[in-house]
């Protein structure tokens, strides 16, 4: 049987700054990469920190890959519009300040989704194995603790059980008639 396992502060701040690292490098790497000047080093900071706030929050116990997904996809968009707003180029997905189409957005979406469920996909193998990890850990810790159980308590001597009565040893009856070896043929 499987415990459910909650995570305490310091593996809640550690999951959540991997969570925020892989959130804010993707989408600062996708906003270069599709042709804006680079996010600035303010929204950067802000982005970080919301999005480790955030993750610090639903840290606390394992989560499924669609959930991880959701919350990766809500922190992308996010992202991308805290790094669109200071940006001359305007490249968001909402606002289209230089009279962006609907090609130049849904390529930007579509790029954001394929990216966010192939980083929401290795984010839940690596929660997965996490989890396994640490059952495993716990497992080995308690079975450890059992090699060196705690010492025995001494305890009042306790009475002997009653023996059960003896039987009479019973002596073989004098008619018995034994006969050893293989029968006789019959005649």
């Amino acid at each position: 049987m499987v415990i459910a396992m909650r995570a305490h502060l310091p593996l809640r701040l550690t999951r959540a700054a991997a969570f925020s690292a892989v959130c804010v490098a993707l989408a600062a790497f996708g906003h270069l990469a599709a042709g804006g000047s680079g996010p600035r080093a303010w929204a950067v900071t802000t982005g970080g920190v919301t999005i480790t706030a955030v993750a610090s929050a639903l840290a606390g116990r394992e989560r499924s890959t669609v959930a991880i997904g959701a919350a990766l996809t809500a922190a992308q968009l996010f992202l991308h519009e805290l790094f669109a707003f200071g940006d001359p180029s305007g490249i968001s997905l909402t606002a289209h300040p230089h009279g962006q189409g609907l090609g130049e957005s849904l390529g930007m979406l579509l790029a954001h989704l394929t990216a966010t469920l192939i980083t929401g996909w290795w984010l839940a193998r690596g929660e997965a194995a996490l989890w396994s990890l640490l059952q495993a850990a716990k497992e080995r810790w308690s079975a450890g603790l059992r090699l060196f159980p705690p010492p025995a308590v001494p305890s009042v001597p306790r009475a002997a059980p009653p023996r059960a009565p003896r039987l009479p040893v019973r002596r073989p009856l004098r008619h018995i008639v034994s006969r050893r070896g293989p029968p006789l043929p019959a005649a």
